[in-house]
């Protein structure tokens, strides 16, 4: 069999969700001992604050990104997609990567700059062609104008993200890019899974929805805004998420865990909006970063699990369930959020300790993941579709 006829390449999800599993056990982990100093990373141009940023953003949640745009925009428009060759180069571009930004000290800054690029460049080219050429076929037609939009402004973000005086306006872009981001499939897999589960269609208005989405890519620029301009567009789109989420069936949702965990990461990010907002208008003082913390938490870390749980068994053609297992994993990650949110507030002496506590919630989490989930990407599909 040649290489690149194996199982892992025959769809996006398979190869970067298995990297999702591997650095969301690693990075964690990592940063907790560089925080902590009992490891330093090489020289580097970039500081280690920047490093855990661009990691956790544009590593495991680009591998998260990769993994479902991949795979969504191809059943968006009818295509086969992308698979083979082409995967087997992404992933390559996405390990080196990771080595360019752990070495980017011994690196000439050029040489740093591109290989730093261009993973994400080439996904973000592949998912413009797949959405544009196909775009008579593509079932989201006028919604997808939001991923035309912020698929290329992530690569803006990102290198403002990685400057040496232009962090914070990265930092804060990037967040607001998957901010979009999740909001998008929020709206599409939650009226999905309440109408299989509970046969309800959940409040879909088409303004209120774009209002909404209107609204948090207009919010993508806040940081370049004056603060009360800045707040007051949080607040507004925090209290139309909240009106929203009051029509979705919340008080059914919450009975399963696998759906309810999703409902938490949607109330997470309006929570988000409403620190962020009280932080421009320095109305707040927390330990730690907070507003921050509670996005990557609180909706990465909770809506991601379950969706990778759920990607994994129905696209590979197992029947989509949630064991005791599944379940025990998410309420690992609810307390994680404890841990790394909460804890700090109540105990701030140990700060660094509910660091390392955090972190371990997420790499038990991951490499039960990896463990139960890795395998269903080597093979071929259960039900002997070809892909």
């Amino acid at each position: 069999m040649r290489v690149s006829s194996h199982p892992l390449w025959l769809a996006g999800f398979r190869p970067f969700f298995s990297l999702v599993c591997l650095s969301g056990m690693a990075l964690p982990v990592l940063w907790a001992l560089v925080f902590s100093g009992k490891l330093t990373l090489p020289a580097s141009p970039i500081n280690i604050i920047q490093w855990h940023a661009h990691e956790m953003f544009f590593g495991f949640g680009w591998a998260v990104m990769g993994g479902f745009l991949l795979t969504s925009t191809k059943n968006w428009v009818g295509v086969r997609g992308y698979h083979g060759l082409p995967l087997i180069l992404l992933v390559i571009a996405w390990l080196l990567e990771r080595i360019f930004l752990w070495y980017a000290g011994s690196l000439p800054p050029l040489l740093f700059r591109l290989g730093s690029q261009i993973f994400l460049a080439s996904i973000t080219v592949m998912l413009l062609l797949t959405l544009f050429r196909h775009r008579q076929t593509d079932s989201y037609r006028s919604d997808n104008v939001f991923f035309l939009i912020l698929l290329p402004v992530f690569l803006l973000a990102k290198n403002l993200l990685l400057g040496e005086t232009t962090f914070a306006a990265g930092q804060h872009m990037t967040l607001g890019l998957f901010r979009l981001a999740f909001l998008v499939m929020l709206e599409r897999t939650l009226t999905q899974f309440m109408q299989s589960a509970y046969q309800v269609a959940i409040l879909r208005h088409a303004q209120l929805d774009r209002t909404i989405k209107s609204l948090a890519l207009l919010y993508v620029a806040a940081y370049w805004m004056p603060p009360a301009l800045a707040s007051g567009i949080a607040l507004l789109l925090a209290a139309l998420l909240l009106l929203r989420f009051g029509f979705w069936s919340p008080h059914l949702a919450m009975r399963r865990i696998d759906i309810g965990i999703m409902y938490l990461g949607y109330l997470a990010l309006t929570a988000q909006l409403v620190l962020d907002a009280a932080s421009l208008l320095a109305l707040t003082h927390w330990v730690g970063s907070v507003s921050m913390h509670v996005f990557t938490f609180g909706v990465m870390g909770w809506i991601i699990p379950a969706m990778l749980i759920r990607i994994c068994k129905g696209h590979t053609g197992r029947k989509v369930g949630f064991d005791r297992i599944d379940r025990g994993i998410l309420w690992v990650m609810i307390a994680g959020f404890g841990f790394r949110i909460i804890a700090p507030q109540l105990d701030p002496a140990h700060y660094l300790r509910w660091i390392e506590i955090a972190a371990s919630a997420w790499f038990v989490t991951f490499a039960i993941l990896a463990w139960r989930y890795i395998p269903f990407l080597l093979q071929p599909r259960a039900d002997g579709r070809e892909h």
